[in-house]
């Protein structure tokens, strides 16, 4: 008889490769996924351009950048201003934002959209100026630069300074509808917006999961990043569970662990990076969707690989995790992998997989049953 496994249980463990074919192809689905970030795309230019050989319009230290879907222009001057050792604060990278604004004609520093290249300059002569200096031209406007052709833009240092996105098409579409929609129901605050996003993207990469796939995950824990959604035993965005040896206690808040509900998003994410180090995520990695949300919900049922065998999951959970949403029908890889990507097609309004009818005629009433059934059963 197996053992009844503790949902959400910490398990320190390693991972038994059993080498069977679905991980095999999720890794190499995930590796043609994965594209290259800001911050390596930024080094890249900058080492091309320091070597004089750029056919770019602009000058060998200049870089410039297009934008993608969820970039705000102080977010961009705060990583182009790390990317050289210089880091800014929120006041100085939103007064550089505007002095970049000035030297690209944007009449709105709020207002860019993807697609759209953005000259640099103003940040190198923000670099090769003195304190003094950056203090007393602070309120003063510089002469305007053009922004570079495109199609004068060769295979040179600004082609290589590409973000994630192509065009107007979103690198990370479930992840921008999430953080928009938490902006919108007040989980997040709008000026943190774009530092949650670089948190979560810096947290596939050392974790390597797939972006989309954690906002899949906290809409099915926390209607999608609300830091304050609990069922009274878990808390926060991925609910931490009490208990010895559960999330909370892994998070630092096994004697409190309510108090987890009065920190931000931003603060529960370095929570959730040192729940994933505890229970290994790493080892599983590049983690699927599956592996992604049992890390949460029960760890050890990680080891059965098969995807349609029922997993040792305690009690019921919420319907969409069931097969056929049947709360007492197994839980299996299979049904992971469906009811997640359901249900966040149901949140988000995104368009339904499989069946649309049926889905379509199902989901006011999942809407408005589930995130309270995932509460009330966990």
């Amino acid at each position: 008889m197996n053992p009844v496994i503790d949902p959400k249980a910490l398990v320190k463990t390693s991972h038994i490769n059993l080498n069977h074919l679905q991980t095999q192809l999720r890794a190499q689905s995930y590796g043609q996924s994965t594209g290259v970030g800001f911050q390596r795309a930024l080094t890249q230019a900058q080492q091309m351009g320091a070597g004089g050989n750029s056919t770019s319009i602009l000058g060998p230290q200049t870089a410039s950048v297009s934008v993608q879907s969820g970039d705000t222009l102080s977010g961009i001057v705060r990583q182009f201003m790390a990317s050289s050792g210089k880091n800014v604060s929120q006041t100085e990278s939103m007064r550089l934002a505007q002095e970049v604004a000035r030297g690209n004609n944007l009449a709105n520093a709020n207002l860019i959209y993807p697609g759209q290249r953005i000259n640099l300059s103003a940040l190198q002569q923000a670099l090769n100026a003195s304190p003094a200096d950056v203090q007393n031209t602070a309120g003063m406007s510089k002469p305007t630069t053009p922004s570079p052709n495109p199609a004068q833009t060769g295979v040179a240092a600004t082609a290589q300074v590409q973000l994630e996105a192509r065009g107007n098409v979103s690198a990370h579409p479930v992840l921008d509808k999430t953080l928009e929609r938490a902006v919108t129901k007040g989980f997040i605050p709008p000026h943190e917006k774009q530092a949650v996003m670089d948190k979560i993207l810096q947290l596939s990469k050392e974790h390597k999961f797939k972006p989309d796939d954690f906002a899949r995950l906290t809409l099915m824990e926390s209607d999608g990043m609300n830091p304050r959604s609990t069922n009274n035993r878990c808390h926060g965005i991925i609910q931490f569970c009490d208990g010895p040896d559960r999330g909370a206690a892994s998070a630092g808040f096994g004697q409190n662990p309510r108090a987890i509900l009065g920190h931000s998003v931003l603060q529960q994410l370095d929570m959730v990076s040192k729940y994933f180090d505890d229970t290994g995520l790493k080892n599983f990695g590049p983690a699927g969707l599956d592996d992604l949300y049992l890390t949460v919900l029960t760890p050890a049922a990680r080891n059965e690989p098969r995807t349609d065998v029922s997993l040792n999951i305690a009690g019921p959970q919420a319907p969409y995790l069931h097969v056929n949403r049947d709360t007492k029908a197994p839980i299996t890889r299979a049904s992971i992998l469906q009811g997640l990507h359901q249900n966040a097609n149901d949140r988000l309004g995104l368009k339904a997989e499989g069946n649309p009818a049926a889905a379509a005629a199902r989901a006011q009433a999942i809407r408005v049953s589930a995130y309270q059934a995932n509460n009330e059963i966990r």
